[in-house]
């Protein structure tokens, strides 16, 4: 779990997703006063049968035989007229909260052991910047190109020119169409471009652009670098 705290430390992509009610115990807050929603619940089928509870509807023998089965499972009783609403919510509770607090403890400890920790409860502000939510953490040509170093645009000395950089114009030409080509594609589409450059989804803090004297396009994923062909 310190893998999530060095990584923030040294810039690098940080978790998203994680439930809001998780991330409310995570930093202390009350398990009994979490606002917890039916989207928190990671397993499909659970949710599933959770949501048969939702409202008035008569159950069938089939749904209220579902409902039963979980509910045994985790000590409950099954569904009556009058504890519909409260099953629900202690369903839902122990799916989310009851379920996951051994990780929660393990997440805390890892946290406690790279120091980061402290910062996080000093600085609830920066919660969200630590634990961005899947929606903000969704890629789109806007985050993109604004993470980009672009090639620099002053021609260089002579003797300073590397081997392979190239002059002021390809570097523009280059560059734009790169533009271009992001502004245009589609979220499956700068999941791969982004897979070709850093060797991965997410998103880091740069990504390095170099117009080059070359045949085909090449990444250096360590250094976050792109190498495009001049032609």
């Amino acid at each position: 779990m310190g893998m999530m705290g060095h990584s923030f430390l040294h810039s690098g992509p940080c978790i998203s997703g994680l439930s809001p009610a998780i991330t409310h115990v995570l930093f202390g807050g009350s398990p009994e006063t979490t606002t917890i929603q039916i989207e928190d619940c990671p397993d499909i089928d659970i949710r599933t049968t959770i949501q048969l509870l939702e409202g008035n509807a008569e159950l069938t023998k089939q749904e209220e035989k579902a409902v039963f089965d979980l509910a045994l499972s985790w000590d409950l009783p099954g569904v009556t007229k009058t504890n519909r609403k409260w099953l629900h919510e202690r369903l839902l509770f122990h799916a989310v909260i009851s379920r996951t607090s051994r990780q929660v403890k393990q997440l805390r400890k890892g946290l406690k052991e790279t120091m980061v920790w402290p910062f996080l409860k000093e600085r609830a502000d920066i919660i969200p910047t630590f634990l961005p939510r899947t929606s903000e953490a969704a890629l789109n040509f806007h985050t993109v190109i604004q993470r980009i170093v672009w090639p620099i645009l002053e021609e260089k000395e002579e003797e300073d020119e590397d081997e392979d950089e190239c002059c002021l114009e390809d570097k523009c030409r280059v560059a734009g169409y790169l533009r271009i080509f992001i502004e245009k594609a589609s979220c499956a589409q700068l999941k791969a471009l982004l897979q070709f450059w850093t060797g991965w989804e997410l998103l880091p803090s740069e990504l390095t652009l170099k117009v080059v004297s070359s045949d085909f396009p090449k990444s250096a994923t360590c250094f976050e670098t792109l190498r495009l062909p001049a032609h």
